[in-house]
């Protein structure tokens, strides 16, 4: 394959608008939060942060569309609205990190 075909394959796809990805990807998500609802062996805490995660998302729509509308810009290119978006994902994965290391800590004691 030469660079030209490369380049055109590239072309190609940064033509694909990637907004039904993004749809399609919470369907095996959701099926992610509905088999670990299930399970015994997820923490609380850590299901909570994987149920915020959906918030995350939410709220990277809402605050993409208030950069938009308001600085006419893509939300990276508006730091404050980028970085409250990126606090509901580091909540999110700070409960899901704290729930798994409180549950690694409870086995460590339980086989001693």
């Amino acid at each position: 394959m030469n660079f030209a075909s490369f380049q055109s394959i590239l072309d190609a796809l940064n033509g694909i608008d990637p907004s039904p990805f993004f749809v399609l990807s919470l369907i095996p998500y959701l099926a992610f939060l509905y088999w670990a609802q299930k399970s015994k062996s997820i923490p609380q805490l850590s299901l909570l942060g994987f149920r915020l995660t959906l918030l995350f998302v939410f709220m990277t729509i809402v605050l993409a569309v208030v950069a938009k509308l308001l600085y006419q810009g893509e939300l990276t290119d508006v730091d404050p609205l980028h970085g409250i978006a990126e606090a509901f994902l580091t909540l999110s994965d700070a409960l899901i990190v704290i729930g798994f290391y409180g549950l690694s800590r409870k086995n460590v004691v339980n086989n001693s």
